[in-house]
């Protein structure tokens, strides 16, 4: 069964909480992040994007990068603007997203849970990003942000959860992206140990939703401490790390679309001879074709949206993977027809977010970058949980979640 633990987090004061508060690490580049904090001393990402305060030229793996993310956080610290809370506690964290909330526990998760597969993934990671956030947690002996997990809903955690949140909050805000954000303090021992008790008796397992890098740099470096620690007893703090666990049934994946530069020497008359092998193709003119069911596809290519829907035999509803729109789309078109078989290293291939809207799939493709667009329908979380399940591991680039949590509400300090 799944652990969730109560540990003694690291926070800002009210005051500062909305102004700390920023977007992980992962979804901004460094010229982005550099605009993000002009301004704004106190934004996160002087903790978990350093760079923003060195030179634009700094290789971003420099151990001064890692040191300056230290010296932010250790100032924030040591002036007061985040303080520790005096006990273990659990929190809650709702996030507001176009009228839909999502209620989630924030708590420590367990290093060993993720060695023994008792939390569930469904990526694979690169071990250069990996390695980057086990440096971070390595020098700055804090997980800085909190990793996105889910678990099978359950009732009497759900009014745990309602019972609490009718209370003040302890932050409430909308930041700059129209989202609302709040977070509740859960100082109620028995309330506490009811949490921690139905995790350890009813939630089997957990998924990692988003945040796969920083789960497996946290299980590291936990893993690391363990096997440096001659006195090691198991309790000791780097044994845990921070996740906030959502109920699967308040989430929702959204679209991850794929854009292609070329067509891999074919006309567009040519290749879309070629696609009618496996989809029935309907032209749709400058209406945008936003995919409503699986196995239904839109496509952009010269001005012109197309409904492509995959024939039958081209999918297997049967396999966890075959099943998905991704893979159809990889076997049907983007191997065969134009040679891309990699995803993670192919550069004629990118990836667009569908938060952006299927009007930047429009825009990449009209300004030339571009040459087709590809609208999925997205991955549900039953799929996403299948797969886990059956330890497959889904293609790159498959779910995109929003909200995606803020980063510096809650932090966790390893060798509390």
């Amino acid at each position: 069964m799944a652990i969730l633990k109560a540990f003694r987090g690291f926070r800002p004061g009210k005051d500062y909480a909305a102004r700390i508060a920023s977007r992980p690490y992962d979804v901004l580049n460094s010229e982005e992040a550099r605009e993000e904090v002009r301004g704004n001393p106190y934004s996160f990402l002087h903790v978990v994007k350093p760079e923003v305060d060195l030179p634009p030229d700094i290789n971003l793996y420099s151990d001064e990068v890692y040191q300056k993310g230290k010296s932010n956080l250790d100032k924030m610290i040591q002036e007061g603007i985040l303080f520790q809370d005096e006990a273990p506690f659990l929190y809650v964290y709702a996030q507001t997203m176009t009228g839909r909330t999502q209620y989630g526990l924030v708590g420590c998760a367990s290093v060993q849970d993720y060695l023994d597969n008792v939390i569930k993934k469904h990526e694979l990671t690169r071990p250069d990003k990996e390695e980057d956030r086990k440096q971070h947690v390595r020098v700055s002996d804090f997980h800085a942000e909190p990793v996105f997990f889910a678990y099978p809903n359950h009732r009497q955690i759900d009014e745990i959860v309602a019972e609490v949140t009718k209370q003040e909050p302890e932050y409430d805000f909308v930041a700059e992206d129209g989202i609302g954000h709040q977070l509740w303090v859960i100082r109620d021992t028995e309330v506490i140990t009811q949490l921690e008790s139905i995790f350890a008796a009813d939630v089997p397992f957990t998924y990692v939703a988003d945040g796969h890098h920083r789960t497996a740099a946290a299980a590291g470096v936990g893993d690391e401490r363990r096997l440096a620690n001659p006195a090691h007893t198991s309790a000791e703090e780097y044994n845990y790390f921070l996740a906030v666990h959502f109920p699967s049934n308040q989430l929702t994946i959204i679209d991850y679309n794929r854009v292609v530069k070329d067509l891999n020497g074919m006309s567009d008359e040519e290749f879309l001879k070629k696609l009618q092998d496996a989809f029935e193709i309907e032209m749709k003119g400058k209406e945008i074709h936003k995919p409503g069911k699986l196995h239904n596809f839109g496509m952009y290519l010269s001005g012109t949206w197309y409904s492509l829907t995959a024939r039958e035999g081209t999918y297997d509803d049967s396999d966890p993977i075959g099943q998905l729109d991704v893979t159809v789309l990889s076997e049907q078109v983007l191997a065969p027809l134009f040679d891309i078989t990699d995803l993670r290293k192919s550069k004629r291939i990118d990836f667009v977010g569908g938060i952006r809207g299927l009007k930047e799939l429009e825009r990449r493709v009209d300004s030339g970058e571009m040459k087709v667009a590809f609208a999925l329908y997205p991955v549900s979380m039953g799929q996403l949980m299948e797969i886990a399940d059956t330890n497959n591991i889904m293609p790159p680039k498959t779910t995109w979640f929003e909200p995606k949590l803020r980063s510096g509400l809650v932090l966790h300090k390893l060798d509390d």
